[in-house]
């Protein structure tokens, strides 16, 4: 099992069927012990009950994960009960639905700025976070989830596009300056996976079916086979590997058309 005696803390699951859970269960089934945040008290018994198979595994609510005192009052706490952690992943994003639905251009200066703050910045804030409060093990790996729309233009993906752009720039530049501790940064390019955050994408059935004609591997991927590469890089097996964006997509963004 190769994240036997790590801990992981997870940031941002929301249900059974987002990336964050296909993550959660590959890391447990590979050996490691469980810590989660997620958003609102009002989910308090459904995270619990979700990730109740996960034996001896920790929830803990973090409202708006781009805030600074709410990132380091979770943090704090989590390590005061817990102990340092060897891997975290950051499975956070948002953007308003008005930003998804109409053109690009049309982008409000608020819409932006929420996008960005949410899905990019709250990262650099978790690894700036656990760096100051000396919650990272020594070798910890950190990863991050991304997606092909950061790099082409995916209809319907608009502002997420430029906030993943500013997320996996940030992991270059973070890796960099965690990379002088020894501690790894990395992103997950995933394939498009029928998530609830994915629901806020307009047709977003016509991109899995483009997906499966033109990825040489014609088919989709699942959160499970998501999950496995997130718990290759969380481990020592990927001790080598720092700075880059790992695509699991069936080889979709090799393709020309």
């Amino acid at each position: 099992m190769i994240l036997e005696n790590k801990q992981i803390l997870i940031m941002g699951i929301r249900n059974k069927w987002s990336i964050a859970y296909g993550i959660a269960k590959s890391a447990y089934e590979n050996g490691a012990k469980l810590l989660f945040t997620y958003m609102g008290e009002e989910n308090k018994d459904k995270i619990e009950a979700l990730i109740s198979e996960f034996e001896g595994s920790k929830a803990y609510v973090l409202n708006d994960a781009s805030v600074d005192e709410n990132v380091k009052e979770v943090f704090t706490q989590i390590k005061k009960e817990n102990g340092k952690i060897d891997g975290l992943v950051h499975a956070i994003a948002h953007a308003n639905t008005e930003d998804l639905h109409n053109d690009f251009i049309y982008t409000s200066k608020e819409g932006y700025s929420h996008a960005v703050d949410v899905s990019a910045y709250s990262f650099v804030l978790a690894a700036k976070t656990a760096k100051e409060l000396d919650f990272l093990n020594e070798n910890a790996s950190l990863v991050t989830l991304t997606y092909h729309g950061s790099t082409k233009v995916i209809e319907g993906y608009n502002i997420m596009g430029v906030a993943k752009a500013a997320l996996e720039t940030s992991v270059r530049y973070l890796a960099e300056n965690l990379g002088k501790e020894g501690k790894r940064v990395n992103a997950v390019s995933a394939g498009p996976i029928k998530t609830l955050s994915a629901k806020g994408i307009k047709d977003f059935s016509s991109i899995l079916t483009v997906v499966e004609e033109k990825a040489p591997l014609h088919r989709n991927v699942t959160t499970t086979q998501v999950g496995n590469v997130a718990a290759f890089l969380l481990s020592d097996m990927s001790e080598a590997v720092t700075g880059q964006v790992l695509y699991a997509d069936s080889g979709f963004n090799i393709m020309g058309v």
